[in-house]
């Protein structure tokens, strides 16, 4: 059998014997959907795993220098809680909030690869969602409630696209997880985390972006440009910790 063509990054910044052999995978899902707890199993899975999750600290605290990935008490959040904004005012940050998220997963995708990845001989970086989310999930829902205005959608659509077209090679996914979980069952991990700035969610907006999950990833009706992956789908309630009793979660 013919050995399949390795990746090429074109990209200087980047070491292209690392990226010829990396594998790239988002972890999609609703909000709640259980994807803080998947990452922390994956990154106690394998050494040779690296987990990206969402700078959610830094979208509490844009200010914040601070290590974006660690969660902050509310005293520490004095920086401009951006996640705050777009839920008590999403019609004024909606567009705002959006486009700073979609910059962070592009900078978290750009980012060079640890020491640790780097040696090992099957390395996988797993995201916590990535740029196609961001846009054909989130950023959408957001225009079809009003909320983001149809010039600001046409913006964002904008340099969304420039950014897929100057930096497709350094940001492609090999695959995608897509952890399924009801609406109904995302409310009631919401409410039992207790994240401050989510308790005001409404149900309408989960099922918004289950509706739109779910067109995407499950019944894969959503046609989105030059996109195709194959997704893997894990029942958010169930079948996560019987693959991982099987230690069968990527193949």
């Amino acid at each position: 059998m013919a050995t399949p063509p390795k990746r090429f990054c074109s990209s200087p910044i980047f070491d292209n014997s690392f990226e010829k052999r990396s594998k790239k995978l988002s972890i999609e899902g609703n909000i709640a959907a259980g994807k803080s707890t998947f990452v922390r199993m994956l990154e106690r899975a394998s050494d040779e795993w690296e987990v990206v999750p969402e700078p959610i600290a830094k979208w509490c605290n844009v200010q914040s220098t601070e290590d974006e990935h660690e969660e902050l008490s509310t005293s520490q959040k004095s920086g401009g809680n951006l996640l705050q904004m777009l839920y008590d005012n999403p019609n004024r940050w909606a567009y705002t909030f959006q486009t700073y998220a979609c910059l962070s997963r592009v900078r978290a995708q750009l980012k060079p690869i640890s020491p640790k990845l780097r040696e090992a001989d099957h390395p996988v970086q797993f995201f916590e969602r990535s740029v196609y989310s961001d846009r054909y999930v989130f950023a959408s829902s957001l225009f079809e409630s009003g909320n983001i205005n149809e010039t600001e959608w046409a913006i964002y659509q904008d340099w969304h696209a420039w950014f897929l077209n100057s930096f497709h090679s350094e940001i492609e996914l090999d695959g995608i997880i897509y952890l399924r979980a009801s609406p109904e069952k995302c409310m009631d991990r919401l409410h039992i985390r207790g994240r401050e700035e989510e308790q005001g969610i409404e149900m309408d907006y989960l099922n918004s972006l289950h509706y739109k999950h779910e067109k995407w990833l499950y019944d894969k009706t959503m046609k989105l440009k030059n996109f195709w992956l194959h997704s893997k789908k894990l029942d958010a309630s169930y079948q996560l910790l019987q693959l991982f009793k099987k230690k069968k979660i990527y193949t």
